[in-house]
């Protein structure tokens, strides 16, 4: 079997440091749990997808969009893209995470062009401080009667 390294650097020196895998070690990345925040909307039970599942220490949440309760999306853009913020709080939430503990955003847009301004005057209000996530925009032709939507991935605190 090949060894493994992992480059180690500090300010001065720059070394390989070997990997170690123990035998009979379960990762329990093979562990899925699925995460709901406690206002959960329709969509959810209506197109049978969790929230997010959490999978060792990551949490991988499905695309929010600025929906209601009831399912049905906010009528004007900027409130679709707050109530998609708003969303992805409460499923970070429920799973003990904040926007501080995202690692990668994709974000799609149903018009990128006409639609940018706003999502980055909203999204200056949400993610804080640097370092900011890694983040990837889509546009694309359809988004089931939405307009925008958020999908990411956290990290998931240990004291979660």
């Amino acid at each position: 079997m090949p060894r493994l390294y992992l480059r180690s650097r500090t300010s001065e020196t720059s070394r390989l440091v070997p990997l170690r895998f123990e035998t009979g070690e379960r990762n329990d990345m093979s562990q899925r749990d699925a995460i709901f925040p406690a206002d959960r909307h329709a969509l959810y039970d209506l197109h049978r997808y969790s929230a997010a599942i959490r999978s060792g220490d990551l949490l991988f949440v499905s695309g929010q969009v600025g929906s209601r309760e009831d399912g049905t999306p906010e009528p004007m853009f900027e409130d679709q893209v707050r109530r998609a913020f708003a969303n992805l709080r409460a499923v970070l939430a429920a799973a003990g995470c904040s926007f501080d503990d995202v690692i990668d955003v994709t974000s799609f847009h149903t018009d990128p062009q006409a639609q940018f301004d706003t999502v980055l005057a909203v999204r200056e209000q949400e993610i804080g401080e640097p370092p900011y996530p890694a983040w990837t925009a889509i546009g694309v032709t359809w988004l089931a009667g939405f307009d925008f939507e958020l999908k990411v991935i956290a990290r998931i605190p240990t004291s979660a």
